[in-house]
């Protein structure tokens, strides 16, 4: 497995490989599920979810704020094709075009504040979407 080095955006420390449970506590869904953690956790509170498999990070480091914010996106997202006004794949090639990013940037996980505000945006203004249940 590739070794990943990955810092802190907000307040420059390493992040380490851990389990959910030193998040969550007792309340993890998946106690063992890997995530990467500011090493200054809980005081700074920035973390990724982490692929199983890979142990590489589901994107970059995120606050409350942020993480908060990528959720939003992702639902607003995912209206696109869970109500069949396109599939899936359909929906990320319309996303990759209205932000003008390749496939391997258009990811939430990936987003800033800035960006998932625009996602919710174009999301949220795509036509007929605002007849179908949320």
């Amino acid at each position: 497995m590739k070794r990943v080095n990955i810092k802190c955006p907000y307040c420059g420390s390493r992040a380490l490989l851990r389990p959910a449970s030193v998040i969550y506590g007792g309340n993890a869904i998946d106690p063992t599920a890997p995530y990467y953690v500011c090493a200054r956790f809980p005081a700074c509170n920035s973390y990724v979810a982490a692929h199983r498999d890979t142990r590489l990070p589901m994107g970059t480091l995120a606050d409350r704020d942020l993480r908060r914010k990528r959720i939003e996106a992702h639902k607003a997202f995912n209206r696109l094709w869970e109500t069949g006004l396109m599939g899936k794949k359909q929906a990320y090639r319309w996303l990759q075009a209205k932000l003008g990013l390749p496939e391997q940037e258009a990811h939430i996980g990936r987003f800033s504040l800035f960006r998932c505000e625009e996602v919710i945006r174009l999301c949220e203004t795509f036509p007929h979407l605002d007849n179908r249940a949320a």
